[in-house]
């Protein structure tokens, strides 16, 4: 018998269809991501050498053409500083300037060199880069939200093969980001804790679905989970705010991020993915309601009709099964 479960920081219901559920390894599809890339692509905008086609850096972290990490503005930006967010309305029909930011992080100077396959180091600086990105677009009083994600492979909609990631300021606050922080709003209000840092208690109280535990962070497969191999990782130091993540929780947070990718690829033989830092919106930052945290979402199926009809996924993976298998992926 298939189960619904209710997702407890949004109230929406997923399908755990048992009868229809795969065994972890079934999505497993050798080769689908086997192609070898070179270290450098001479048509890649991204690749040193080819700075000049990309607008000019906003920030670089290294010294002069030994870049490691660039910050551009992308070239086709979905918002950008122009404009104002005056609002226009015409009966029900209202708009607004696409006023905001939209950048590139670009992490590394080489063409084929993932997170998984970094130095600690390395992505300790993609994550403090995330982090600086964020402060400095937020200091514009009309940015409501910072977003920051990353899409690997083309199933997650990237268009350029060289990793990077990508940093958006909104001016306004979309209502899917806006009802998660009314639910945690009305817990905090109802019982006086936070609403993820309980969840992260129950979690790791069970066990089943935990991945990986360290000093600062848990990695783990959220009882609720919308895809197959969904992954969180928590803070277990309580902060509303990635922006305000310290160096000595950078450094611990780039080992586990690391090791779980690691653990995707290995496991799902390079599956594509989304990754998104989930954090609070700017004028809220302040307030103890919220838990900042990273999803990724292994890209192995698509939303169908009943999905996009109903708004309720049907996930055909226990994430108590998945998180096992992640655990023996060495």
């Amino acid at each position: 018998m298939s189960e619904l479960r209710q997702d407890p920081t949004t109230f929406d219901w997923v399908i755990m269809s048992k009868e229809r559920a795969k065994r972890p390894h079934d999505f497993v599809k050798k080769g689908r991501n086997s192609r070898l890339l070179p270290d450098h692509d001479e048509n890649c905008p991204f690749c040193p050498g080819n700075e000049a086609r990309t607008p000019e850096a906003r920030a670089v972290y290294g010294e002069g053409s030994a870049w490691r990490i660039r910050v551009v503005e992308n070239k086709y930006a979905a918002l950008t500083p122009k404009g104002d967010t005056a609002r226009e309305e015409q009966g029900l029909f209202r708009k607004t300037d696409g006023y905001g930011g939209h950048e590139v992080i670009i992490e590394t100077p080489l063409h084929n060199q993932c997170i998984p396959f970094m130095s600690d180091e390395q992505v300790v600086q993609i994550i403090r880069a995330y982090r600086d990105r964020a402060i400095s677009l937020k200091q514009d009083r009309n940015i409501k939200v910072i977003i920051i994600f990353k899409n690997h492979g083309e199933s997650a909609g990237t268009s350029l093969e060289h990793p990077h990631s990508q940093v958006v300021a909104s001016p306004i606050v979309p209502p899917l980001i806006r009802r998660r922080y009314e639910i945690a709003t009305q817990h905090y209000d109802n019982t006086g804790r936070c609403l993820y840092c309980d969840l992260l208690f129950d979690e790791v109280k069970a066990g089943e679905r935990v991945i990986r535990e360290t000093e600062y962070f848990v990695a783990l497969h959220p009882y609720a989970s919308r895809y197959p191999f969904e992954t969180w990782i928590m803070p277990k130091v309580h902060s509303s705010s990635f922006s305000k993540i310290v160096d000595i929780e950078t450094s611990d947070l780039a080992r586990i991020l690391k090791e779980v990718l690691i653990r995707l690829s290995e496991g799902l033989d390079n599956p594509d993915y989304n990754m998104i830092i989930h954090t609070a919106p700017v004028d809220d930052e302040h307030k103890t309601y919220f838990l900042w945290h990273i999803q990724i979402i292994p890209r192995l199926t698509l939303a169908a009709g009943f999905e996009l009809g109903s708004g309720i996924y049907i996930n055909t993976a226990l994430p108590e099964e998945t998180a096992a298998f992640m655990r023996g992926v060495l």
